[in-house]
């Protein structure tokens, strides 16, 4: 059968992938799209086999949302260059999208959710590999399905913030989830801190302190080492904080005001916890010159 443009063509918008591996995947397959299209899709695997162990530390946090329900998902590349290629964007959000839709709640489900392309999540993947030609990882995935006001907000695309608020409003929980996205608190609230943390800062603060300090009474000694704890664990502390978008308030005064409270928060870094490659490319001249 003979290989025309208009057969390279249609294989090519069906699946993304160069002209060039469009016309051997018809030429492989004897013309038959069908065939050269599942062609394709086994050659992405094995390219993403072989990409498999290249780090990926840039990338994009994805959202979805309805209602109280929301998603969010990291997804790595290996260069920041990809990450904003309009492909890439694509590809994370309708795998956020799949993960909503399948109510998700862990990579190996997500893995086998279904595009609306019809291919899994997995099956996506491998062929964005093929086609941008870089490593990828659907990494992280984090869910909230509540009842209560739900805000899903990205900075950027490279921070990720769920937060789930009983009371207020959607201006509220939105407000709450850009101030996590802004000021990380480790804890929600004082409650929260535990208490090896609390005991290490007192013996930290103690270790600090004078002579001539630590020879004051107890009751005053005590009432020192507590205010320096107390003004710790409110910079640690999600209600403890200046309220960003109203200084003049702590979270908790802003949360209280509104008659609400804030029932929890998942936010996602791009990247976070991955060991980068840094490149020394001048290092790397130099040994070739030497060859």
């Amino acid at each position: 059968m003979e290989i025309t443009a208009s057969l390279v063509k249609e294989l090519r918008e069906r699946t993304g992938a160069g002209m060039m591996e469009c016309k051997k995947a018809l030429t492989e397959n004897g013309g038959n799209i069908d065939a050269a299209g599942e062609w394709l899709r086994k050659s992405g695997l094995a390219k993403a086999d072989k990409k498999a162990d290249r780090v990926t530390a840039e990338g994009r946090i994805a959202v979805a949302q309805a209602g109280g329900k929301a998603v969010l998902v990291e997804i790595n590349s290996e260069t920041d260059f990809v990450a904003k290629d309009a492909n890439f964007i694509a590809f994370t959000d309708a795998v956020a999208a799949a993960a909503l839709a399948a109510g998700a709640k862990d990579i190996e489900s997500l893995k086998t959710a279904k595009l609306p392309s019809g291919e899994t999540v997995e099956e996506a993947r491998a062929a964005a590999i093929a086609k941008l030609g870089e490593n990828m990882q659907v990494r992280r995935i984090v869910a909230i399905d509540s009842a209560h006001n739900v805000a899903a907000y990205v900075h950027g695309g490279r921070i990720g913030v769920l937060v789930e608020v009983n009371g207020g409003d959607a201006e509220l929980a939105r407000g709450i989830a850009m101030h996590v996205a802004a000021m990380n608190p480790p804890y929600n609230k004082a409650a929260d801190v535990p208490a090896e943390f609390v005991q290490k800062e007192k013996e930290i603060e103690l270790a600090k302190m004078s002579e001539k300090d630590k020879s004051k009474p107890a009751e005053i000694l005590e009432k020192i080492i507590s205010g320096k704890i107390n003004k710790i664990v409110n910079e640690v502390t999600l209600y403890g904080q200046p309220y960003v978008l109203d200084g003049d308030k702590t979270v908790e005064q802003a949360v209280k005001a509104a008659g609400a409270d804030v029932v929890g928060y998942q936010r996602l870094v791009v990247g976070e916890g991955i060991e980068k490659v840094v490149e020394d490319y001048a290092a790397e001249v130099a040994k070739a010159m030497q060859v």
